[in-house]
C-alpha cells in the first residue's frame, strides 16, 4: 500500500516538473491579463497557443475552406457541356440553390411543398438541407454541390416550381413553362 503511494507521488511529482511553465518574465504582455480582460484577439491567441501542442485534424475534419481542392480529372469531361464542367468543379463544395415556387402558394403551402420535394430528393439518395426563406421562396443546401444539378432537373419538373437559381443562372420551372406556353397562344 505504501510502495503505490509512493509509486502515486513520484508519478505526481515527475508530471509537474516536466511539464512546461513559462516564466512570468517570459510571458508576452496579453498573458499578463486578468482572463476577464482578454480581448478576441488575446482569446485568438490563446487558443493558437492550445492548438500548436496538439496533434493536426486529419484532411475531413478540416473547415471546408482549408480542404485542399480535390482533384479534377478534365479528360472525360465533354467540354460542350458547361453543366459537367460546373459539377466536377463543384465536387466536394457546399453549394446553396435557390427555389422559388409559385406565388399564389402560402407559407405554410410553400413548407409543405418544399418538405415533399426535399424528401423526394433524400429517397434519390440527394441530400440536401432546406432552408425556407421568404413565403415563396426556399434554399436548398448541398454538402456536395455536384449533385445540386442533378436535384435541379428534379425539381424544374414538378409542379409548383417557377424557377431554381444555381451559381446566379436560372432555371424555368414547370409552372413557369406553363405561363410562357399561356402567353404564346
Amino acid at each position: 500500500m505504501r510502495l503505490l503511494i509512493l509509486l502515486g507521488l513520484l508519478f505526481v511529482l515527475i508530471c509537474h516538473c516536466s511539464s512546461k511553465k513559462t516564466q512570468e518574465k517570459e510571458k508576452p504582455d496579453w498573458a499578463k491579463k486578468d482572463i476577464r480582460d482578454f480581448s478576441d484577439a488575446d482569446m485568438e491567441r490563446l487558443l493558437d497557443q492550445w492548438e500548436e501542442d496538439e496533434e493536426p485534424l486529419e484532411e475531413d475534419e478540416l473547415p471546408e475552406h482549408l480542404r485542399p481542392a480535390p482533384k479534377v480529372d478534365f479528360s472525360n469531361v465533354d467540354m460542350s457541356n458547361p453543366e459537367a464542367i460546373l459539377k466536377l468543379s463543384k465536387k466536394g463544395k457546399t453549394l446553396m440553390t435557390f427555389v422559388n415556387v409559385d406565388p399564389s402558394y402560402s407559407r405554410e403551402k410553400t413548407e409543405e411543398i418544399t418538405q415533399i420535394w426535399q424528401t423526394s430528393l433524400r429517397n434519390n439518395h440527394i441530400q440536401a438541407e432546406r432552408y425556407l426563406i421568404d413565403d415563396t421562396r426556399a434554399i436548398f443546401m448541398f454538402k456536395d454541390g455536384s449533385v445540386a444539378w442533378d436535384a435541379k432537373d428534379f425539381l424544374v419538373q414538378q409542379e409548383g416550381c417557377l424557377e431554381v437559381v444555381i451559381e446566379n443562372k436560372n432555371y424555368p420551372g414547370l409552372k413557369q413553362n406553363l405561363k410562357m406556353k399561356k402567353m404564346e397562344l
